[in-house]
């Protein structure tokens, strides 16, 4: 949809919103607890609204509840917060703080008699909040009832509001997408905010050919931009969202917005996140943070790195929340599972993120690594460049449950080859460790019969030492060649439960496995030799996903393994000669790896500047 560009700066209001007091979410599925939980009484929920009944106690001090401030002490040049709502009834509203240990202070409190349509103001400095805590309030009735609506957290604004920009990338989730969109398009505070989408379509089955965009698109208007350009994943479709930005409108002043298209997505991150990256002392990439969409009160983690010696992305940060039900308490504190401790994060998942435009122009454009650790490098590329990644408390989507997708699948190749790529380029990429990781890693694989998945790791491996040029593409040939690689494996193949290939129904005794032995050196070594000598405890059996470890599958000819996901099964089959094969071929490419690091390394770090470059994604988008 060609035309003027929308992004410019805006007037300043006289407040700036940092984000709305709610007390339901966006979809039936959501807990109301995640917003305000009653304490004491009865209290009736709605979005905007809540009526406090009689002898009753609600609190703000939940997920979205709370208003961060120890985050925007940190970061941010606000010294005060001001909380405004409008009340009708008869209670006390209290400000209330805590502290990094989640000790609570009451800041400021209003009572109200016989109020109609009152507006309450209760402000607080935002300077006792350095290493931790937040501020949220309580609503207190006793013999009659307190409506309360219309709640803002507001700041003084900055002389101008920068413009936003969000960005969708899609590929082949029609419904999921469409359903973003429309979130979006839902609440019209949060659009207000927003002066362009870029829905970056890169699939086979375009969402523009849907009856719906047409509605969808009529309720964005002029704000929408649909993109329609070739499958360069999640990289391609997100980088495409910054180049418009920076290349196509010119925007030197500008938040960029990533969004996943299949989310449920809570409008109101729009506001906190833009409100945040307004009020940094300077250009600070905003993550939002991920809630579990199978589990809507779980928290996935409050902020994460990556340990890039060893690989591992995903590490949780010292003191973060991680797996945790917000709507519960610590069994040991019996205090609220909230945020109270302030953690720093290495980097932030794209499921939602705000980048500053400034720090595209700083530091380029994301590498082309189709998809898998982008977000991770350009993280730790802007930290070398001084810019630091925030996860924000309170600004949160939900996303599929990570636990409950499988590991053995083709994105593996790409997890483990960027993984790499990001390793040589922002670590002190050492042979010894990156090399004896991997084996160990590949030797599982065997050991457990994921012959296919240890193919993968070799692909990954061989393509990262053919060095920078690998990349020129964008990935799309990577992505095809790993999936005609493993279709060479019957076991990456997933069956439903009750079709088992080879087997009749009811013919599979389920054998689960014994706890995780305290040794495992010796038993990895016993397993190994069994192998070799063609020695198994059991022929055939059925293996539940949690039980799927390598040194219990290894115990079998056969193991039907249930898929993380739950939605079938794969086929295990022990074959010693295929196992021989790719155990030579992965000691040779190991000592590849090894000899040939510091070189590869410096090749990477030599070609950064072109692969991150405008010319390159010019190219890629052949603009």
């Amino acid at each position: 949809m060609p035309g003027k560009s929308n992004l410019v700066e805006h007037e300043a209001p006289e407040k700036l919103l940092t984000q709305r007091g709610l007390f339901a979410g966006p979809s039936q599925i959501v807990s109301e607890d995640l917003y305000a939980e009653v304490k004491r009484g009865i209290a009736d929920r709605e979005r905007h609204r809540m009526m406090v009944h009689p002898n009753a106690t609600v609190s703000m001090n939940t997920y979205f509840g709370r208003f961060p401030a120890s985050y925007w002490q940190r970061w941010c040049v606000s010294p005060e917060v001001e909380l405004e709502l409008e009340v009708t009834g008869s209670g006390q509203v209290a400000l209330v703080a805590s502290d990094s240990e989640g000790e609570t202070r009451t800041v400021a409190a209003e009572k109200v008699v016989g109020a109609k349509a009152q507006t309450v103001r209760l402000s607080a400095k935002i300077d006792k909040f350095t290493d931790g805590g937040g501020l949220w309030f309580d609503v207190t009735t006793a013999d009659d009832s307190l409506a309360v609506e219309k709640v803002r957290w507001t700041v003084a604004p900055p002389k101008t509001v920068r413009p936003t920009a969000v960005v969708i990338c899609t590929f082949n989730r029609v419904d999921d997408c469409l359903n973003t969109m429309a979130a979006l398009a839902s609440d019209p505070e949060p659009l207000e905010l927003v002066d362009t989408i870029y829905v970056v379509d890169q699939g086979t089955d375009a969402v523009e050919s849907r009856e719906r965009f047409a509605d969808v698109s009529a309720a964005l208007g002029s704000k929408l931009r649909y993109i329609r350009q070739p499958n360069l994943g999640g990289a391609g479709g997100f980088t495409r969202g910054l180049y418009e930005v920076t290349e196509i409108d010119h925007a030197e002043h500008a938040n960029v917005l990533f969004m996943d298209d299949d989310v449920l997505c809570e409008p109101e991150i729009v506001i906190r996140l833009t409100a945040f990256a307004n009020r940094t002392t300077q250009p600070t990439i905003v993550g939002g943070q991920m809630l579990y969409l199978l589990h809507p009160n779980f928290l996935h983690v409050g902020a994460e790195y990556a340990n890039l010696d060893t690989l591992a992305p995903g590490q949780v940060v010292e003191g973060a929340l991680f797996n945790a039900d917000l709507t519960g308490y610590d069994e040991e504190t019996g205090k609220r599972n909230v945020q109270d401790k302030r953690v720093d994060a290495g980097y932030n998942g794209w499921w939602s993120c705000l980048i500053p435009s400034e720090i595209v122009k700083a530091v380029g454009y994301p590498l082309p690594l189709f998809f898998q650790w982008d977000d991770i490098e350009y993280g730790y590329r802007a930290r070398a460049h001084g810019f630091a990644t925030v996860s924000l408390p309170g600004a949160g989507v939900w996303h599929a449950d990570f636990h409950w997708k499988d590991w053995d699948d083709w994105h593996r190749y790409f997890n483990l080859r960027n993984a790499l790529i990001t390793s040589a380029l922002h670590s002190r990429f050492d042979p010894k460790m990156i090399v004896r990781g991997m084996a160990k890693q590949f030797a599982t694989y065997i050991l457990g019969m994921q012959y296919g998945l240890a193919a993968t790791q070799l692909k990954a491996v061989e393509d990262f030492l053919k060095g920078p040029d690998f990349l020129s593409d964008g990935g799309v040939q990577a992505a095809a060649d790993i999936r005609k690689l493993r279709a060479e494996y019957p076991e990456t193949v997933r069956h439903p439960a009750s079709e088992i290939p080879g087997f009749k129904p009811g013919s599979l005794p389920m054998i689960t496995a014994a706890p995780t032995p305290k040794l495992i050196a010796p038993v990895f070594v016993k397993r190994l030799v069994n192998q070799l000598l063609g020695k198994s405890a059991h022929e055939a059996g059925a293996v539940p996903a949690g039980d799927a470890a390598w040194w219990h599958v290894s115990l079998f000819n056969t193991a039907v393994v249930t898929d993380a996901s739950q939605e079938g099964v794969r086929v295990r089959k022990r074959d010693k000669e295929l196992a021989v094969r790719l155990s030579k071929q992965g000691a040779k490419l190991f000592r590849e790896l090894y000899r040939r690091a510091p070189e590869v390394q410096r090749s990477y770090r030599d070609a950064m500047g072109k692969l991150t470059s405008r010319d390159t994604w010019s190219r890629l988008y052949d603009l």
